[in-house]
């Protein structure tokens, strides 16, 4: 690959950012943003990328999530089999893991693939704001945590105190992000080691006190059991396929699928499933939110020596799980097309989580907003991931990688960088989802008709299968033809 030429914009050749050699290295700022990733630089194995899952998810924000499910007023055993079921969904996270190793590419610019480089601009917008606010959700829990730590020891902090709090927060944020793919991943792997020891305290003070025999609530409908299952799906398997080939890309390119498949879905859903079963438990030993302004959900009957380790504890978490949304914002803010480097693109979006957090914390309301923005990311998300993956199909799973990078003289260029066949599944899907979702008690509040259309469904919430049927049997039915075609220049290539 290192010989190749790529034609620019207008047809004149310039020299490929593949060719100029750079290190895979730890605690080095990564060079590498949207460019190709040489062979010779895929120095990663399977087992790395599950402990790069593993370590993310290993993280108090899935302890949180159990606790979450359980406001919705679901029972335990609901509770249980919405956790066993959302965390299946972690295998869309490694089907969307398995173009990194062939095209050595981030998601969004295989995304180019079937949407073409300016279609593929608006799913990439979608993306961004979608990373930038799970960034947000991080780095709105560090700043409560330390907070509420100051308030436990008998401060409380002012308006400019909060501001620097915030500042401080999103320039420690901004440290893994900005030296890249190889920090990371080591960072998360070691973390991942700390964090399931932890963890096992944790556990261990959640089960001495637990007595489910005491706790009877009546279980929810169908419908609502519904809607505590789009959450887990979102923030779990769904939530995370964007995110997927972006670290799968520094793979070999011989790594077999199924290594790569399994070592994404089970870093995630493994962590993930112990996690918000714990979280489920120890919401029944107590159901008062001890931490308060951060909703972690440590139970008021743990020892008062463990809170204030585990809250510091929780600030590194929360930094850590950030670093994969920070990432991957970056080499998306790339793909848009914003003519900035990785590092700049991290830089950018410091400031703009810093500036959001800031005013959500002053003057919003973030349970609301939060469960509003888990919610309707389903929306594109579903529709997106459906598309992606049967384009991949279509393509007898191979793609022509130089012409994700090309511009008119691609293979994806197609009419005026726009493949409507996509464009059009994907609004439709985004339709289709909007019409069975119920967000009633988010922000802002909207129910779809389908929602309440069919007896013993009412309220139920089923965006997510909706969209993925929608959005990718319309790209079928509408680029079939087309798509096999490409892939039959593809091949002769």
């Amino acid at each position: 690959m290192s010989g190749d030429v790529v034609a620019g914009r207008h047809g004149r050749p310039r020299q490929p950012l593949e060719e100029i050699p750079q290190e895979y290295a730890a605690f080095k700022i990564e060079q590498r943003g949207i460019d190709l990733i040489p062979d010779a630089e895929r120095e990663m194995r399977p087992s790395g990328l599950f402990w790069l899952w593993s370590g993310a998810v290993f993280n108090v924000e899935f302890f949180f999530y159990g606790t979450l499910i359980m406001f919705f007023g679901l029972s335990v055993l609901q509770a249980v089999a919405a956790i066993l079921i959302g965390n299946l969904f972690y295998a869309l996270l490694g089907l969307a893991s398995l173009q990194g190793p062939q095209t050595g590419t981030t998601a969004f610019m295989v995304s180019r693939a079937p949407f073409g480089q300016n279609g593929n601009r608006m799913v990439a917008l979608f993306n961004w704001v979608t990373q930038v606010g799970f960034e947000i959700e991080g780095i709105f829990f560090v700043v409560a945590t330390v907070i509420l730590l100051f308030s436990l020891h008998g401060t409380n902090l002012n308006g400019p105190a909060k501001i620097v709090v915030i500042i401080i927060a999103a320039l420690l944020q901004m440290i893994v992000p900005l030296l890249g793919h190889a920090t990371i991943t080591k960072v998360l792997r070691w973390l991942a080691y700390v964090f399931i020891v932890f963890f096992a305290v944790l556990a261990g003070f959640t089960f001495n006190k637990l007595h489910l025999s005491t706790f009877h609530p009546k279980p929810v409908s169908f419908a609502v059991w519904t809607t505590a299952l789009v959450v887990l799906i979102s923030v779990g398997g769904l939530g995370w396929t964007e995110n997927g080939n972006d670290y799968s890309r520094y793979l070999p390119r011989n790594t077999p699928m199924s290594r790569t498949f399994w070592a994404a879905a089970l870093g995630g859903a493994i962590p993930s499933i112990i996690l918000e079963l714990l979280g489920v438990f120890a919401f029944t030993i107590t159901q008062k939110n001890f931490v308060g302004i951060t909703q972690i959900g440590v139970p008021q009957s743990f020892p008062d020596w463990f809170v204030t380790p585990f809250l510091i504890f929780a600030i590194f978490q929360l930094l850590a799980i950030n670093t994969i949304d920070m990432y991957s914002s970056g080499v998306t803010l790339q793909a848009l097309g914003v003519p900035v480097r990785r590092w700049g693109a991290v830089i950018i979006d410091t400031v703009v989580c810093a500036v959001i957090t800031g005013i959500i914390l002053f003057h919003g309301n973030f349970s609301k907003d939060f469960a509003g923005f888990l919610l309707y990311i389903v929306v594109w998300l579903a529709p997106w991931f459906g598309i992606l993956i049967t384009d991949w199909l279509l393509r007898g799973r191979r793609y022509d990688p130089l012409s994700l990078r090309s511009a008119r003289d691609g293979l994806y260029w197609r009419n005026g960088g726009i493949h409507w066949a996509a464009v059009i599944a994907q609004v439709a899907g985004m339709v289709a989802a909007l019409l069975w979702i119920n967000a009633a008690t988010a922000f802002p509040a909207y129910t779809g008709p389908i929602s309440n259309h069919f007896p013993g469904l009412t309220g139920g919430d089923f965006s997510w299968a909706i969209g993925i049927a929608v959005g990718s049997l319309l790209y079928w039915a509408l680029a079939a033809r087309g798509v096999r075609r490409e892939a039959a220049q593809t091949a002769r290539a």
